[in-house]
């Protein structure tokens, strides 16, 4: 099977592989990834059945591929043009399923049927490469004894079995003083955990889905864990969160560093672990926030909405962007080249933030002096992700993404009583009128009340936010329904089974 490994590249150690990502230009690890991404094709039209039938029907000859422009203009896969047209065993390299060595992991569903995808030892070895980079970069294991705690769900889902193998081999390779325990999605575990071992660590490492991690802290503290006793740090994926959401975890957790102390991923399970938030993007992130000249230029696809944002190593993952679509090429479980991953977003280069930022700012480097990071800052390319289009909620002509009402409930008004989840849908009335209606959560052990006045604060609050901040919903309101735009509001107590049961991924809108 083709492999690309690092550590035959002239890098030798993790460490000297994070000095190079610190003092290479940022032009080196494009030129690599290019490279990655020729050589990808040119090994899958040869040797991936599927994808030299592919080839073939789209009347693409591989030999007239050259150079990456040439690569530009080859046709997209997805999964409805690619993988869901051929047998397991024609999309893997040599056309060997069975006969190799794989963990599989399954998609969640929650968009049509599952998928199983197979990955192994070299996905392993990718990840966990990624995962000891930003470990010695932000948590220095290197000079702390660290607790991890795997609290992705374990199961045919990647998150958990993915995370475990990667640190794993993390501590085996780096011999550091790094213990794991893999309580998963029990959160009676967790806090029964962290209560009994971290007296023995310097620092504990908290990882799993970002709403399940403030179950975790809320409960925590009913249970009357003063959190501010551990030095926490956070790792969180396959969703994305507010700087709000971010503030209100450190809070509840004691004295942080804003840009060290936590780090979200941007991740699927056809490809893996993809990009995550270094020092400098969350830097960023907090920035554009600020300042809206910056947004624009950072996330020119949409002013009103604030994106995930990562740094991306090309030679692992190479992205490009095409009609505000994210495509990548790696070398997966099952190889996939310019494969469209339906995700809304789009890729800068660090050189291009630089050069905006050079006027108001004095430049990346100047910028993250003053924030502290400047040793920590990677010379590499940013990708953003928005939320997906099929999690939201289409009202009257406007979509309502879950980021624009996780805003309002995250301020302290409301943040001591709701636990943060919360359920879109709509609905019609008797007259068949749509509606929308937002299902919130009861924290554990709140004082469950039906208070107009608390409804109607918070029905204030999102209408006011919806109106400022999403011009669709505006004009939903202001040309048509007026009054009958506000959202209906639904309280539940925690855990309630309809819409929270315990376990899984949250599902945001239901549809």
């Amino acid at each position: 099977m083709q492999k690309v490994n690092y550590f035959k590249h002239g890098f030798g150690t993790t460490a000297k592989f994070l000095t190079a990502l610190k003092t290479k230009p940022e032009e080196f690890w494009i030129r690599r990834g290019e490279k990655m991404a020729l050589k990808l094709f040119k090994d899958m039209s040869v040797r991936v059945p599927a994808y030299r039938d592919f080839l073939k029907k789209q009347g693409v000859k591989s030999a007239l591929i050259k150079n990456i422009k040439d690569f530009q203009q080859i046709p997209t896969i997805d999964k409805a043009n690619y993988l869901r047209q051929y047998d397991l065993p024609d999309l893997c390299w040599d056309g060997k399923f069975s006969s190799e060595n794989w963990d599989i992991s399954s998609t969640s569903g929650s968009t049509g049927e599952p998928y199983y995808f197979p990955r192994n030892d070299f996905q392993n070895e990718y990840y966990a490469l990624t995962a000891e980079l930003y470990l010695r970069n932000n948590f220095l294991i290197q000079k702390r004894k660290t607790l991890y705690v795997n609290c992705f769900a374990l199961g045919v889902w990647i998150g958990g079995l993915f995370t475990y193998e990667a640190i794993k081999t993390v501590v085996r390779r780096g011999n550091y003083a790094m213990s794991l325990i893999n309580p998963g999605l029990n959160k009676t575990e967790i806090l029964k955990s962290i209560k009994k071992l971290a007296p023995y660590f310097d620092q504990i490492i908290l990882a799993g889905y970002p709403p399940f991690i403030k179950d975790v802290i809320d409960d925590g503290q009913v249970a009357g864990l003063n959190w501010s006793e551990y030095n926490m740090k956070f790792i969180f994926s396959a969703e994305a969160f507010s700087e709000k959401f971010r503030d209100y975890i450190y809070k509840a957790t004691g004295e942080h560093n804003v840009y060290l102390d936590s780090l979200n991923h941007y991740g699927t399970v056809d490809q893996g672990t993809l990009a995550h938030e270094t020092p400098l993007a969350i830097l960023l992130r907090r920035q554009a926030l600020k300042d809206e000249s910056l947004r624009s230029h950072i996330f020119p696809l949409s002013v009103d909405r604030l994106p995930t944002l990562g740094q991306y190593c090309p030679e692992m993952f190479y992205f490009e962007e095409e009609k505000s679509s994210l495509l990548c090429s790696s070398f997966s479980g099952l190889p996939l080249v310019r494969y469209n991953l339906n995700d809304q977003g789009g890729i800068i280069t660090s050189k291009n933030i630089n050069e905006f930022l050079s006027k108001d700012y004095g430049g990346i480097k100047k910028l993250s002096s003053r924030e502290g990071v400047a040793g920590l800052v990677w010379n590499l390319p940013f990708v953003y992700v928005y939320e997906r289009q099929d999690l939201s909620v289409s009202f009257c002509g406007a979509n309502i993404y879950p980021e624009h009402i996780r805003s309002v409930v995250q301020h302290p008004d409301f943040s001591e009583s709701l636990s943060g989840k919360f359920s879109l849908l709509v609905k019609h009335n008797e007259n068949q009128d749509p509606y929308l209606e937002i299902n919130f959560e009861f924290k554990k052990g709140a004082t469950i009340f039906s208070s107009e006045d608390f409804s109607k604060q918070l029905s204030d609050r999102i209408t006011d936010h919806l109106l400022k901040n999403n011009s669709e919903y505006r004009s939903v309101y202001l040309d048509q329904k007026q009054e009958k735009a506000r959202p209906v509001l639904v309280f539940w107590e925690y855990e309630s089974a309809q819409f929270f049961k315990s376990g899984g991924k949250h599902k945001w809108v239901v549809k």
